[in-house]
Order: C-alpha cells, then structure tokens, then sequence
C-alpha cells in the first residue's frame, strides 16, 4: 500500500508541475442595491449591529452592503476557477487558479483589479522572508491551580468585584478548531446560560467547529476568556457572549486564510458583535514563499487581512490581536494595523519574554500597544484539564476578556476611547517601547480615569473649553490660579498630535491643521489631571 501511495504521488507532480493553482484577490467593480440597502439597513445587518452603530456613531455606508452574488455565480462558472472566499468590505473575492485562467478574469466588465498572492505575477517584486510559526502559541502541559495571576496583573478581577463581568457584551473569536466546547464541564456556565450564540467553519463551510481535531488551539483561547471551574478557574470575561468562526486552515500556510478572517470579521460585524479576538498572525511564513509580503508590507494599511482589520475598526469593532511569537523578527498582519489593539507578553511578574514579537518605526503606530501575561498562561484544554500554555495566543485573549468587561463598565464609550483607556492606564504610558509597548494595563484605573473624565465633562467650573466642535479655533481658560498647565492632544488611536504651554487665563489655538475627527486633550499641572473630548468638523 505503501508503495502503491508513493508511486501515485510521484505520478502527479508533473500534472501540479504544469498546473500550478495561484492565489488571488478580485476586487469587482460596484455592488447592488447600494443606497435602498443603506436606507432600510435592516436588510442587511441584524438590529444589534445597527444600535452598535448608532450607539458609537459608526455609518452605515457602501462597505456594509454585500458582494453582489452575481458576480460571485459568474466568477464561479470561469474555467479554472475556484471561489474560496469573499469580503463586502473590500468589495472582494478570493479565487484559485492557473495565473493563465485567473489572468482572463480581468476580460469580464465587472472586475476591477487582480491582485495574485503572489506579488511577482503583478510584476512587483515580493522579497522572501524567514518561515515562522503563524500560531502565536507554544502549549505545555503543567498543572496550575487557578488563573488568578494573570487577571490580577491588570486588575480584572477588580473590574469582576464590581459586577463587571462581560453580562451583555459578545465577543467572536477568529482562531482555529474548537473541539469538544459544547461538552466541556469548563464552558457549562456559557453553555447553560446560552452564551454561545453561533459557530462557524469559514475553511471548510460547515458548522462543524466542535469536531474540527486538526487543533485545539481555540479551546484553549476561549477558555482564558469564558472557562469556568468551581474554586479552580475563572476566564477574563466569564459572562460575555460568545461566536466561535474557524478562520485558520490548520495543515497549510495560504492567503486564502487572510480572507477567511476578514469574512468572518464581517460576520462579526452584522451580528453586531462588539469585541473580536484573534490569536492569528500573517503574512511572512506561506507554504509558497512567493506569496510571501515584503518585511516594509506590515505598515498597517498594505496586507488584506490588515486592511479588513482597518475598515473593521472604522465600523466600530474593537478587535484584540496576539502580537506574535516572532520576537524580534517583528510585528505581522493585522497586528500591525493602527486600529487593532497588539498585545505582547510578559511572564507572571511582568518581564518581557523572549519570543513576543517586537514593534518598529514600520508600524502607523507604536506596537505592540500593551501586553498581558503570555508565558505559563493559564487555560483548559479539551479534555477539561487545566494546565499552562505559552504565547501571546494567550496574552490577547486574557487581556480581551478584560477590555469586554471595561467596556461594560463604560457603554457609551467608543472603540478607539477604550483602546485609548487602556493604553493611558499601562504601567509605562509615559516612557512607551517596541517590547512592551505602553506595558500592563491597570484597567481598574482606567476606568477610574474614565468616570473621573466624565465627572470633568458634565461639571467642571474652572476649565472652560470652546467651542466644541470646532472648526478652526479653539479656545481654552484654565484656573486663574494655576501658574503651570500645559494641553495633550491624542487622536482617536492614541498617538500624541500636540502639546503646548496653557496660559492661566486664556489660550488660543489654532488647530487648523488637524484633519478632522474625534480628539483627547489631557490637560494636566501640578494640581490637577483632566481629559475632554473634543470634536473637529
């Protein structure tokens, strides 16, 4: 048999020599039923998608209209051409096929562009980059006792004492397999409540993510969130909701993988979930290393899964994502997008370890953003046995489950505020670096912060600061008897845009040249700390 096997597999590769199937992105040229489908969105996202948006003041725009599915029939029908995957966002579908056959796809009127996996059909020049490990995750089998380390570390057990628990909020973990969730004892305190709200396969488009044994890498990442053990484990977000979408091909290393996240992202999106997390990495390690992106691509706008990943933050996702295990071989895709929230890890006192994957000047912002214990996490596996784990796979979602529960505590907040929350509230915000980022959250501090913000906004007789919005100009009075105070402005990703001296009756600045959004501005002296929100039309 054996020898029967082998011969079989030596007679085809000159069939696969001379066939060889390519990867590619088509971006097809409009969509249907644009603006009818805008005006009643109920036809194409579920009501809590929709309050979601109204809630934080995402639009409903073009991107949330889905593909026009003739366009998918017709693709389908072209000779060679397999249709893996699709994307509304980016107007976009995944296909496989000879270069020859996907080439010819561009004859058809509603295509827009092609854009091959491989960057060297497109005539640009792809430079091949060390193969690393996509999994963010190293498990080991350890016996430890409870999970209470790496709450503590940043203070979600804090957040849980206040009845913060995730109760209302639902969060979709992207990963890969998630055999026997549905059974576990560890995840009956979800499953009886009905907190598992729907499950996906995307590889394999099915729903058969509780038999899927080619991993059990999601098991382990749901449990740091929702797993629960009388007396022995308590998940970061032991109350949220929960979607399960297997994104992750586990045997292989494709692109199509990419789409797959950004599909299940949209997914995400129209079920109005809030948290999405990840504990995926791209880009820089493919079985075919043509299809390989070029070191300088993880910029946080070039790769698909990155740019899925931006028009997912700007829809009002707030999406956690495992920095990688890549150490200093850097930041990959989408953790390299300035609206996805990296989070790196650290060992249970806190030091950088090794393996987490450390930020550039190649990133739009500072990576990784903050970190959470990444080195003998604590998880249950899929026999219902609580052991340790290492990886920044496990950082993220611990540190997800938190940021679900602050969330709860601060509704009427936005995406970017509560990634901005946690970043001000990190032991090193002010002394940042491309190891730990902004550090460990205090996310009891943040939001402390945050109601103390809020307490500023609605009463505070001493600050005056107008008009907000504004245009061009804005006015700011700070105490009269305040000798020192200077202004921070942040953007909505965190970044500082501008600092300057504060007179102590009035100053005038002129902000034209920021573009316009939503801003912080921490205005801080010896005496006092305060944080409004300022709009700029």
């Amino acid at each position: 048999m054996k020898r029967n096997l082998l011969f079989l597999f030596l007679w085809c590769i000159p069939i696969l020599y001379f066939a060889q199937q390519e990867d590619a992105w088509v971006y097809l040229a409009d969509k249907q039923n644009v603006s009818a489908s805008i005006a009643d969105p109920i036809t194409i996202l579920t009501q809590k998608a929709i309050d979601r948006k109204i809630n934080h003041g995402v639009l409903i725009d073009e991107r949330d209209v889905p593909v026009n599915e003739n366009y998918i029939s017709l693709l389908k029908t072209q000779p060679g051409i397999s249709v893996l995957a699709k994307s509304k966002w980016l107007n976009a579908v995944h296909v496989r096929g000879t270069e020859t056959n996907i080439n010819a796809l561009a004859s058809l009127v509603f295509v827009s562009l092609i854009d091959f996996a491989d960057k060297s059909l497109n005539t640009l020049k792809t430079e091949q980059v060390k193969k690393i490990s996509k999994f963010q995750e190293t498990f080991t089998t350890f016996n430890y006792g409870n999970a209470l380390n790496q709450i503590q570390m940043f203070k979600g057990d804090q957040l849980h004492l206040a009845d913060y628990t995730g109760e209302g909020m639902t969060v979709a973990v992207l990963d890969a397999g998630f055999p026997n969730v549905n059974t576990m004892s560890s995840f009956q305190r979800l499953l009886g409540a009905g907190k598992i709200l729907g499950h996906y396969d995307f590889v394999n488009r099915d729903e058969n993510v509780y038999t899927n044994t080619e991993s059990n890498h999601g098991t382990l990442v749901l449990s740091t969130m929702g797993g629960y053990v009388e007396n022995d484990y308590v998940g970061t977000a032991p109350d949220a909701s929960y979607y399960l979408f297997i994104t992750e091909d586990g045997p292989n290393e494709n692109p199509v993988e990419e789409s797959f996240w950004v599909e299940a992202a949209e997914r995400a999106d129209s079920l109005g979930v809030d948290v999405i997390n990840s504990s995926l990495g791209y880009g820089s390690f493919y079985d075919k290393t043509s299809y390989n992106y070029h070191p300088l691509d993880f910029d946080g706008q070039t790769t698909y899964i990155t740019r899925g990943a931006n028009i997912a933050f700007e829809k009002g996702l707030l999406i956690v994502n495992s920095a990688g295990n890549e150490g200093l071989g850097g930041i990959n895709a989408p953790a390299d997008s300035a609206g996805v929230l990296s989070i790196g890890a650290v060992n249970s006192i806190g030091e950088y370890v090794t393996f987490s994957s450390v930020g550039s000047s190649i990133q739009p912002i500072l990576k990784p953003d903050v970190v959470a214990q990444g080195l003998a996490s604590v998880v249950i596996n899929e026999s219902d046995g609580i052991g340790s784990a290492n990886g920044t796979s496990f950082s993220s979602p611990i540190m997800a489950g938190g940021i679900v529960c602050l969330w709860q505590a601060l509704p009427d907040k936005t995406n970017a505020e509560i990634m901005q929350l946690v970043r001000e509230s990190a032991s090193q915000f002010n002394s940042p670096d491309y190891f730990l980022g902004y550090g460990i959250p205090n996310l009891q501090l943040a939001l402390n912060n945050a109601l103390s913000m809020k307490d500023s906004e609605e009463n505070n007789l001493d600050i005056k600061i107008f008009p907000n919005p504004l245009s061009n100009i804005l006015n700011i009075a700070v105490p009269s008897n305040d000798n020192e105070s200077k202004g921070i402005f942040y953007n909505i990703l965190g970044k500082k845009v501008l600092e300057i001296d504060l007179d102590k009756n009035k100053s005038l600045l002129d902000l034209s040249f920021l573009s316009s959004g939503l801003y912080l501005l921490k205005i801080e002296s010896q005496t006092f700390s305060q944080t409004f929100k300022i709009v700029k039309n």
